[in-house]
């Protein structure tokens, strides 16, 4: 598992290779392709019965605008805001005269990832914030992350999206609770460049912040150069916890914030 979790650019190189349909050899030499690799879908489904939209966002509409037995095809008119549902968002969405999402390189969506799994400290507390020591205590086990890897949290929130009781939590005076990044955390990532100018956080919930903090101060550390955030994703069970890509998909928008995502968990082979 340490040598799977020490994979760098290189084998992030080597995988881009793939995925553009070449076949390079893997970190052992060893030629492999797609037919060998697994993919996994991290997004909800975009259903306007179950998207839950951040307080003050627009809410999400689907509406049927032509059917097949009156028009001879069939389309849909999307409504929403460029965060919502599973969604990343680029760094110009929290910090000015950062890159925008049409001003990033490929490289920033297509990264290394490692998945720490807190759902057994997060239970039912929406105030659990991940700590350098819950990181330290996953490496010991995992080894070191590697640079501008995307860290992705899984709290087990992903688990109340059809329950919006449970997934906004909010208590008696309207105050939102879902558990995050500490940040102490996030600036120890970033410092030790394991978030460095590349790479970035997931997590199953609304952002990296807790619910509680209003002033975003996680997401401001995180969005910063090339870093993104990956946001209300799904499917974390299928993702290992090292040795991972992830590939963010959607549309670019001009000037974009982020936008809703279909984001992939690719899974090379093991050695």
């Amino acid at each position: 598992m340490r040598r799977r979790a020490m994979m760098g650019a290189a084998a992030v190189a080597g995988l881009a290779g793939v995925v553009a349909g070449g076949t390079p050899a893997n970190a052992a030499g060893k030629p492999f392709g797609l037919d060998r690799l697994q993919l996994v879908s991290l997004s909800h489904v975009n259903d306007p019965a179950t998207t839950n939209v951040f307080p003050g966002d627009p809410a999400f509409h689907l509406d049927t605008i032509a059917t097949i037995e009156n028009d001879g095809y069939f389309l849909q008119y999307v409504r929403e805001g460029e965060h919502t549902n599973t969604h990343w968002g680029a760094p110009g969405h929290f910090n000015a005269g950062q890159p925008l999402a049409d001003q990033l390189d490929l490289e920033d969506l297509f990264l290394p990832a490692v998945k720490i799994d807190a759902r057994h400290k997060v239970g039912d507390n929406g105030d659990y914030a991940l700590t350098i020591a819950d990181i330290k205590q996953w490496e010991h086990k995992h080894g070191r992350i590697p640079d501008e890897s995307m860290v992705i949290l899984w709290t087990g929130w992903e688990y109340r999206w059809t329950n919006p009781t449970a997934w906004y939590n909010y208590d008696a005076a309207g105050v939102m609770h879902q558990p995050g990044f500490s940040l102490d955390a996030a600036n120890w990532l970033i410092d030790t460049g394991r978030i460095g100018h590349r790479g970035g956080t997931g997590i199953d919930t609304f952002g990296p912040d807790l619910g509680t903090d209003e002033n975003y101060r996680v997401s401001l550390a995180v969005y910063q150069q090339h870093r993104i955030s990956l946001e209300i994703l799904a499917n974390l069970a299928a993702l290992p916890e090292t040795g991972a890509y992830i590939l963010c998909g959607g549309h670019i928008n001009k000037n974009g914030a982020g936008s809703t995502a279909l984001i992939y968990g690719i899974i090379p082979p093991a050695s």
